[in-house]
């Protein structure tokens, strides 16, 4: 059963239009202890929306888990991980977190509790949604 989750890129350290010019390429350098527990979580075809933070602050296209946790090269020491994430497709139209934020029915998603996580789940039922509002049918 495919997993969906949500993580964030900084889009002048590394934006969508350089995930598409990849093709697939490793999800490094998260140091949060939370967004390192859900990496080891991913499993090979589990999706996830790539959001642009900081600048931005929107959703704008999906990725599909390639590779599972393994140890992150860019990590001088500890125990972080990284999963190699594969473009699947943009969005139509770009969700803002505005537009999350306003939603009532999104109240308890990640995204809008824990707005600081880099690597988040997101629920079957969030994702259908979200993906209408991007513009996709399914």
């Amino acid at each position: 059963m495919v997993a969906y989750w949500l993580v964030k890129s900084e889009p002048d350290a590394f934006s969508w239009d350089q995930q598409v010019a990849k093709g697939t390429e490793p999800w490094t350098g998260v140091r949060s202890h939370a967004a390192r527990n859900n990496l080891k979580t991913m499993r090979n075809g589990d999706l996830a929306f790539f959001y642009h933070s900081n600048v931005g602050k929107e959703i704008v296209g999906i990725v599909e888990v390639e590779r599972e946790a393994y140890p992150d090269p860019t990590a001088a020491s500890g125990d972080w991980l990284c999963v190699d994430l594969k473009t699947v497709r943009p969005l139509p139209i770009s969700v803002s977190l505005a537009t999350v934020r306003a939603d009532p029915e999104f109240a308890d998603m990640a995204l809008v509790r824990q707005s600081r996580l880099s690597v988040m789940p997101i629920s079957p039922a969030h994702w259908v949604r979200l993906c209408r509002m991007g513009g996709l049918k399914d």
